[in-house]
């Protein structure tokens, strides 16, 4: 039994210039309706219903939305899901187009996990960012440090400058500053936990894999500010995998 929403595609390839090359999928609605809404996501409001032989065509895409334009004019969002339930001419499901590197620069989120060396000792740290713009995010950062003496837990937030989102290679830059809780093992002689504010730089590199997923490897370089005389400075490499949505 087909869903609710069939709708007749086909592909009219458009070049733009001399070495551009854009893609358009104009589609008639078969079915009762599709629902447009204002943004890309089931948070923004369905404003615009297009009936049953309507023409609409693609004209952008977000991640998992679409962006159409109807026959009146009208243009909003519409998922993929509902695309994925197309069919061509023949009768055949449409290939609704899968991610590429180009969807990157239209992110909104990305979140991973990375693995690698905190001042000598193992860190596992997961990330989540937002994206201001393609070349400027917003993380959030938590690691946990397992040390041989020592067990830390890392709290921090960094800006994050991409310097080439368009290409699948891209060195990156990064600053930011937290709070770093340190817990000590069992031993001897008896010693409390600290909690010492940390700031930070760093340098990597982000290279798109396929789809959604993304290789990164980086540097930073971490003051402990210590309540002590003198502050600390750690070194941390780790490499990881993020996807975007």
């Amino acid at each position: 039994m087909r869903k609710p929403l069939h709708i007749v595609a086909c592909l009219l390839l458009v070049w733009a210039g001399a070495a551009t090359q854009a893609e358009t999928l104009a589609v008639s609605v078969e079915d009762p309706y599709v629902e447009l809404r204002t943004g890309p996501g089931r948070g923004y409001p369905i404003f615009f219903v297009a009936e049953r032989g309507e023409q609409i065509e693609v004209l952008k895409r977000r991640t998992d939305w679409f962006k159409i334009r109807i026959e009146r004019g009208e243009e909003g969002w519409v998922n993929q899901v509902q695309l994925a339930r197309t069919f061509d001419l023949n009768g055949e499901p449409t290939d609704v187009p899968s991610f590429t590197l180009e969807d990157y620069a239209d992110r909104r989120w990305e979140v991973g996990v990375l693995y690698g060396d905190f001042g000598g000792a193992n860190v596992v740290s997961t990330f989540g960012a937002y994206t201001m713009t393609p070349n400027l995010s917003l993380e959030f950062w938590l690691s946990e440090v397992l040390g041989r003496f020592s067990n830390s837990q890392l709290i921090n937030a960094n800006i994050v400058h991409t310097l080439f989102p368009e290409r699948r290679f891209s060195p990156l830059f990064t600053l930011g500053t937290g709070v770093i809780n340190t817990e000590p093992k069992g031993t001897i002689v008896a010693t409390e936990d600290r909690q010492d504010n940390i700031a930070h730089v760093g340098i990597g590199i982000r290279a798109y894999v396929t789809r959604r997923l993304l290789f990164r490897a980086e540097y930073k370089s971490y003051v402990v500010f210590t309540s002590r005389d003198d502050n600390e400075e750690v070194s941390e490499w780790k490499a990881g995998f993020s996807f975007f949505f």
